[in-house]
């Protein structure tokens, strides 16, 4: 397959709409990567196409042949070669650009001069084709400006009725084109030009599919979020520039800095819909530029403020540079505050569901729609959950405590039932070490007699502790295992905040375990084993409750820096 590449944009290889029409023909070439497919690509920016002079030498006196000589003979010669040519160009003033009209505008000599009743269902009138174009395939790749592609393409859609025939070309439209240059929102931007490609497999296979175009259509950002975020990159005020007359020798307008333009857009993308009834201020205080604004977040939407006049509930200290980074996915947020790279002050708990309100960080596994959901995992099964592995123990502990014997034939019936159980859920090594202690310990209950039953139970907690001190030793400590999927999954271990504050708790877990399983066996030799049953359920109740006092205090704590 010969595939011809007409990049129509006067930004040449910087084109927005050339990085659509690549991850297209992506899609092409994985779909044909058992054939051969050769690509040519056409830089019209670069190119010598002089406008055409409408003199019609090429129908009569030079018939075929223009009579200038320029790079547009090439162009016509590429197109004859190819089996499928795109066409990628952006949107301008509701047409293609004018370096890409002169092209199609020398196009003259493919045609013949006589009238067609050519059947191309539009228009009113045509000229024969000079080549057979049988079998020749049209794509149109196109970004524009606006928030949507929907209503601003018709001029475009009937030029190439004219030329192609109705119906015989495909086209992919995109408003929000400027955001495919933004490193920030390539989170979202990347997960389009995945759809793309996708558009570009099932093109080569047979045809797009009626669900793959619905989603092409699909907004990057809602309109109102896209439109604030347009307007802001401007750098300049609605007032200043509707005052401003243009004239020679006029005040040029003056620009906001790049870190005003950047907080504006960043505000744009604020979820009002995240709302809770309770309005926040978020204050960007970039400490290399010795500059801060205030980011009010309410019911109606944001607003940005560079007064300092509102009363802050979560301060940002960072350098400027360093939350760039941030924004491109260059570094994580979490990983960033955890090397100290900036610091947090009041609120916390926003950080956490900064997501919520700004939406998917880039390269967080809940901002790729193109991998498995942060909720699924293979064969459709549940991330894993702490219950799987506590549960047998809490059986074990409170059933052999009533009757040894029933209570160790009831854990070990647990035991044997958990993978069914938990049937939709993926177990940890952790769960599966468990389910083998709390086996064994069942059955040495039931064979050993009422005897050997307080011994037994101690070497439960002893056996429960290791486990919980055992897996500080590895990059998993074991409540991590389980938490990390509220943090974004394996991205969470890029954490040190997140990492520091499990192996802190991991240890607490591990030592309260081990404790009690000396003071269990002592309060027993000592005859005073009867207020086990209180103290052995109540410390765990203190240290939950200390566990989620202190997964909120240390990291807040160790976000602000003091």
């Amino acid at each position: 397959m010969n595939v011809l590449l007409i990049n129509g944009s006067p930004k040449g290889k910087a084109s927005n709409s050339l990085r659509l029409a690549k991850s297209f023909i992506e899609g092409i070439s994985e779909q044909h990567k058992d054939k051969n497919v050769t690509i040519e690509q056409l830089d019209v920016a670069t190119m010598d196409i002089k406008p055409c002079k409408g003199c019609f030498h090429c129908w009569k006196n030079t018939p075929g042949q223009c009579i200038m000589s320029d790079d547009e003979n090439k162009v016509i010669q590429q197109q004859l070669w190819a089996d499928l040519i795109i066409w990628s160009f952006p949107l301008y003033y509701f047409n293609v650009p004018g370096i890409l009209k002169n092209l199609i505008d020398r196009q003259l000599p493919m045609n013949l001069p006589f009238m067609s009743d050519a059947k191309r269902g539009y228009g009113s009138g045509a000229h024969e084709s000079r080549y057979d174009m049988t079998g020749k395939k049209h794509v149109l790749i196109s970004t524009c400006g606006f928030y949507s592609a929907e209503g601003n393409y018709d001029s475009v859609s009937r030029m190439f009725d004219h030329i192609l025939g109705q119906g015989n070309y495909e086209s992919i439209f995109c408003g929000q084109g400027e955001l495919f240059r933004v490193k920030e929102l390539s989170a979202r931007t990347n997960q389009y030009l995945a759809l793309v490609k996708k558009a570009g497999v099932e093109y080569a296979q047979y045809g797009i599919t009626e669900q793959t175009k619905a989603e092409l259509e699909v907004l990057l950002y809602p309109k109102e979020m896209f439109e604030q975020m347009a307007d802001a990159s401007w750098g300049i005020s609605r007032d200043a520039s509707v005052q401003s007359s243009g004239k020679a020798g006029e005040k040029p307008v003056e620009q906001a800095p790049p870190d005003a333009i950047f907080t504006r857009q960043m505000a744009a993308l604020y979820n009002k819909d995240a709302y809770d009834g309770k309005d926040r201020v978020v204050e960007m205080n970039y400490t290399d530029l010795g500059r801060s604004y205030q980011i009010f977040l309410g019911k109606d939407g944001s607003k940005v403020f560079n007064d300092g006049s509102l009363i802050t509930t979560t301060k940002l200290n960072t350098p400027f540079e360093v939350w760039q980074s941030i924004s491109r996915g260059e570094i994580s947020g979490p990983e960033a505050l955890g090397k100290h790279l900036y610091t947090v002050e009041g609120d916390f708990s926003f950080m956490i569901d900064w997501d919520k309100y700004f939406g998917p960080t880039p390269g967080s596994s809940s901002g790729n729609t193109q991998n498995t959901p942060s909720n699924e995992v293979n064969n459709k099964q549940k991330n894993p959950q702490m219950i799987t592995m506590l549960l047998p123990w809490i059986v074990f502990w409170t059933a052999t405590s009533f009757n040894p014997q029933i209570g160790a034939m009831v854990s070990l019936l647990i035991t044997t039932l958990m993978p069914l159980i938990m049937r939709n859920v993926k177990f940890t090594i952790w769960d599966r070490i468990s389910f083998a202690l709390v086996g064994i310990l069942s059955v040495g209950i039931f064979m050993s007699g009422n005897g050997g039953v307080n011994l037994i139970v101690d070497l439960g907690y002893l056996a429960f502790g290791l486990m919980w001190l055992v897996s500080c030793i590895t990059k998993d400590p074991l409540c991590a295992v389980y938490v990390k999927y509220s943090y974004g999954g394996d991205i969470a271990y890029n954490n040190p905040l997140f990492m520091k504050t499990n192996y802190i708790l991991a240890v607490c877990w591990g030592a309260m375990y081990v404790l009690t399983a000396i003071w269990s066996w002592l309060a027993v030799q000592n005859g005073v084993g009867s207020i086990l049953v209180v103290v052995n359920n109540l410390v765990p109740i203190c240290m939950g409750l200390f566990t989620a006092w202190f997964q909120k205090w240390y990291p807040a704590k160790m976000a602000s820096g003091k």
